[in-house]
C-alpha cells in the first residue's frame, strides 16, 4: 500500500515525540545515509549488490571519497547532538562523514573503520591519516583502519555498541539494510532489553516486522523533518 502524504505526517510526529520522550536514543547507520552525498549503498533499490543480484552492471562513477560533504542526514544527526539528544552513534560507515558532521569521536563507534583513519595492530588506537604518525606510541605498526573481509571488528568499539545499544530505549536505525553481522545484531540486543525500535531504511530489513515505527521513505524526507519537530517540543 501506498503512503499518504497524512500518513507520512504522522509517522514523522510519532518519531519526533519518541525522540522527545527518549532519555537514551542510540542511532545506528549505515551505507544508506550517504547516498544523498553521492556515496553508493549496497542492498538499497539501486545498491552495488542489489544490482548484481538482478544480473545488472554496478553504477560505473566513481567518486573521490575525500572530497564528498556530509548530507541532510548526517547533519540531522548532528541536530540530535546539539539537542542533547543524542546517546551514541553506531555506524557501519567508513566514509568519515560523521566526524565531518562534527560528531564526537568519543560517542560513535565506527564498527567497519575510518577511510582517513590508521589503526594500531596492537592497542587500536586511531589516528587521523593528516596527523602524520608513522608509528603508535606503544611500539605498533599502523595500517588502515578500515576492516577487511574476514578481519575481526575493533574490539572497543564492538564492545561499545553492545553495551550501549543494551541501555538505549530508542534504538533508530537509518540507512541499514541490517543483515552484516555482527552488527546487525545490534537492533536486537536493544529490543531485547525493552528498547523501542525505529527503521528509516528503503528496502527491507529482517527486523521491519519488530519495528514500532517503519519508513520506507528518503532519509532526507524524514529525519530533518523530525528533527525540527523535536526542536519545537524541546522549545515548548
Amino acid at each position: 500500500m501506498v503512503a499518504t502524504n497524512q500518513d507520512l505526517d504522522n509517522r514523522i510526529q510519532t518519531l519526533a515525540q519518541l525522540m522527545y520522550e527518549a532519555k537514551r536514543l542510540v542511532v545506528f547507520t549505515g551505507a544508506g545515509i550517504s547516498t544523498d552525498s553521492g556515496l553508493p549503498d549496497f542492498r538499497g533499490p539501486d545498491g552495488v549488490w542489489t544490482r548484481r543480484d538482478k544480473g545488472l552492471t554496478p553504477t560505473s562513477s566513481k567518486v573521490d571519497w575525500t572530497s564528498v560533504e556530509p548530507n541532510q542526514g548526517h547533519m540531522a544527526i548532528m541536530d540530535l547532538f546539539n539537542c542533547g539528544k543524542l546517546y551514541f552513534l553506531i555506524s557501519q560507515n567508513i566514509d568519515n562523514l560523521h566526524i565531518k558532521s562534527g560528531i564526537p569521536v568519543d560517542i560513535m563507534a565506527e564498527l567497519h573503520g575510518n577511510l582517513a583513519k590508521f589503526r594500531c595492530i596492537n592497542c587500536e588506537k586511531t589516528f587521523s591519516k593528516s596527523e602524520g604518525v608513522e608509528k603508535c606510541e606503544c611500539g605498533g605498526s599502523l595500517k588502515s583502519s578500515v576492516v577487511d573481509f574476514g578481519d575481526s571488528l575493533p574490539s572497543k568499539d564492538l564492545m561499545d555498541s553492545f553495551e550501549y545499544s543494551q541501555k538505549c530505549d530508542l534504538f533508530l536505525v537509518v540507512g541499514s539494510s541490517l543483515v552484516v553481522t555482527p552488527a546487525a545484531t545490534m537492533p536486537r540486543v536493544a529490543l531485547e532489553a525493552g528498547a523501542k525500535l525505529v527503521i528509516i531504511n528503503q528496502g527491507e530489513t529482517p527486523y521491519d516486522r519488530a519495528a514500532d515505527l517503519r519508513f520506507d521513505e528518503n532519509i532526507s524526507e524524514v529525519l530533518p523533518r523530525a528533527i525540527e519537530l523535536l526542536k519545537e517540543k524541546i522549545a515548548n
